[in-house]
């Protein structure tokens, strides 16, 4: 076997670095998730495959932001009580991290962030702008924020991962129910078909305002960690608006990206990078 080229070691360690430091928050002394045979779920699962790919994690996170808002109760939970404004990095690093341990981390691990959500949840809530009363740990707005985050992240990966069959979309499904069933969700989808209907049956409550407009913008025009990672979180960014069904982009006023095929090729192109360097 011929000795590692130190070039491309190199590389590959600098490549993680960057990636570390984005999702781990050194100033509170986070370090990465550790996979464990002990996790919530089997390493050969589905849910382990498609949560495990960096790129195709970011733009369906991202895309999930910008699904999740378009619900006037979860748009009013991030305004209310978010310092998105100051701290979006840090919404997206703990959304990262909770994804990571519940996938990855030893089962006691796992169980402890499903109960620190539920313990957030239950002191967050407010009222709307006309008067309804919301709550966070509402099971049908639960849901929502999941059947969400399923969807995108599982469009990302089928996008810029490696495709899985439609049999495998649904056992996607049926293993992460178990996570929003431990937050207190109802209904949860099992199949990519319910998802689908669960997202349809919501979409006579969403809409887009001024504070949807303005959280977006935020979301979408976020300060980079450092200029070397400015070009991959443009591709990334606008993949995630690609990536949206046309009735939420619509929504949203955001138009499809103009180079569309340079961005999808772009983002292809960063997602096969870390791949190599992630091994």
């Amino acid at each position: 076997m011929p000795p590692p080229n130190p070039v491309t070691a190199g590389l590959r360690a600098r490549l993680i670095g960057v990636v570390r430091s984005t999702f781990n928050d050194r100033a509170k002394g986070e370090t990465p998730v550790q996979r464990s045979d002990e996790a919530l779920f089997p390493r050969g699962s589905v849910t382990w495959r498609v949560n495990g790919d960096v790129t195709t994690m970011m733009v369906g996170g991202v895309a999930s932001l910008l699904l999740q808002m378009l619900h006037p109760a979860v748009l009013a939970g991030v305004w209310d009580h978010s310092a998105f404004r100051t701290d979006m990095l840090g919404r997206l690093r703990r959304t990262a991290r909770f994804i990571a341990e519940t996938t990855y981390a030893e089962r006691a691990i796992a169980q402890a962030a499903i109960a620190k959500v539920r313990e957030v949840h239950e002191r967050v809530g407010g009222t709307l702008p006309d008067g309804t009363p919301y709550r966070a740990d509402d099971p049908a707005l639960l849901a929502w924020v999941h059947v969400t985050e399923m969807w995108s992240f599982l469009a990302a990966w089928q996008r810029y991962g490696v495709p899985i069959s439609r049999e495998e979309e649904d056992v996607y499904y049926a293993e992460t129910a178990r996570i929003a069933e431990a937050l207190g969700a109802d209904p949860v989808p099992r199949s990519k078909a319910e998802a689908e209907t669960l997202i349809a049956a919501m979409r006579p409550q969403l809409l887009a305002d001024a504070r949807t407009r303005e959280v977006a913008h935020f979301v979408l025009n976020q300060r980079p960690p450092s200029l070397a990672v400015a070009p991959a979180q443009a591709a990334i960014f606008a993949a995630a608006v690609d990536l949206l069904p046309d009735w939420a982009r619509e929504l949203h006023g955001l138009k499809r990206p103009p180079a569309t095929p340079l961005v999808r090729g772009s983002t292809l192109a960063i997602a096969r990078t870390f791949r190599w360097a992630f091994g």
